[in-house]
């Protein structure tokens, strides 16, 4: 071998040596960076606990009708002739909807005229007779008795004149009641009969209701009325108190809400022993009829108003075995897990009535990448429209 192998061989250790060396170096720079920088926090999303007064809002099935609906029937048995309204029109008190056949009660009007000009007849004959009687018995000249005979058949021609006078008035309703009016202003339904039908005092010719403003019943339970109607807790709002009007809300079957806000008119007399509930009427206006008896809704009123009330987003609160939690961030960015009693939820709130204090902060996203004592990166809470939440006074 001669001493040029020998020298490049060396070389070639030499470098070898110190590549290995190289390579060393940096692995243990790299291990020692990773083990000083540790796991990063994670990052989550916090929200302030808000304090504030907070209206609370109850909300009943309801069901509209007519502020006074009147069921149309004749007064007098007959052939219906004539329909003089137009089905579903705006009738007004006294316009004739239905005309019956009125010629039989004409002549019997006819009749009874003619049986009172004869009663009259034979009053102004007794009078006459009783006259010309009274001076004759004063001087004996007739018995006694004739004059009695004269003061009675003189009573009986007056009484029979009544008699007769009541049943001209009579036969003048009669002929008056073929013509069937209306009996309060308002809509008028769909005709029951139709022309040439026999009709009589049981038949049910049409509904007439009176819809603005109209009338809306919901039930509430008996706890709801006792908490309104007897105040137990000083910050319910009293739906039945005449002192104040309380605005109601009506929202309709299409998950509109009404323009106009109506009040409580009245409570039903007794609570229902099936459902526990009672009935409440309520009245809204209804300019334009557009609200019709029958129609199904909601009503929703302002029931109380929570003062101070404290309010963290819904997805802040978490359960666990039936106990309710939030994760609350201190100033050290740590993380501890606290127990709360919740309220009522509002809007995407819900009311904290125990667990928490105002200005603490809570984890309301990213709970399920923490534990009690870990340390996070926080950031503040933003809805998924990008607002920092709804308004927590608003219903839903």
């Amino acid at each position: 071998m001669s001493s040029s192998d020998l020298t490049d061989r060396g070389i070639s250790r030499a470098c070898r040596a110190l590549l290995v060396g190289f390579a060393t170096l940096v692995l243990c720079s790299a291990c020692g960076s990773s083990s000083k920088s540790g796991p990063q926090a994670p990052e989550v999303e916090v929200a302030d606990v808000i304090q504030q007064d907070v209206k609370l809002y109850g909300e009943w099935v309801a069901t509209l009708d007519g502020f006074v609906n009147a069921q149309i029937q004749p007064q007098v048995t007959g052939y219906l002739i004539k329909q003089d309204y137009r089905e579903g029109s705006l009738v007004h008190k006294g316009d004739v909807l239905f005309e019956i056949d009125p010629r039989p009660f004409q002549a019997v009007l006819d009749m009874a005229r003619a049986q009172l000009a004869q009663a009259q007849a034979q009053l102004g004959n007794a009078n006459a007779n009783l006259k010309r009687d009274i001076p004759e018995a004063e001087v004996s000249a007739i018995p006694r008795s004739q004059l009695e005979t004269d003061t009675q058949s003189q009573a009986a021609a007056s009484a029979g004149v009544e008699a007769a006078q009541a049943a001209v008035e009579q036969a003048e309703l009669n002929l008056g009641f073929t013509r069937v009016r209306s009996l309060i202003t308002g809509i008028a339904g769909i005709a029951q009969v139709q022309v040439g039908n026999l009709v009589s005092l049981t038949t049910v010719l049409t509904g007439v209701s009176q819809v603005d403003p109209i009338k809306v019943y919901f039930p509430i339970t008996g706890d709801e009325y006792l908490r309104i109607a007897d105040q137990i807790n000083p910050n319910t709002v009293n739906l039945l108190s005449n002192k104040q009007s309380i605005p109601l809300q009506l929202i309709l079957s299409n998950g509109s809400t009404y323009a106009q806000p109506g009040h409580v008119l009245f409570a039903d007399r007794q609570v229902d022993a099936q459902t526990g509930t009672i009935r409440i009427a309520s009245e809204f206006p209804n300019p334009g009829n557009v609200l019709r008896p029958g129609q199904y809704g909601r009503v929703r009123a302002v029931t109380e108003i929570r003062k101070g009330a404290l309010l963290v987003p819904q997805r802040a609160v978490s359960e666990l075995q039936g106990t309710n939690q939030v994760a609350v961030v201190g100033a050290d960015n740590h993380v501890s897990i606290r127990s709360v009693q919740t309220g009522p939820r509002v809007g995407t709130f819900w009311i904290i009535d125990k667990g928490l204090k105002a200005g603490d902060r809570v984890v309301a996203e990213g709970t399920g990448r923490i534990r009690n004592g870990s340390l996070v990166a926080p950031v503040a809470f933003r809805s998924s429209n990008g607002d920092l939440g709804s308004d927590p006074s608003t219903p839903q």
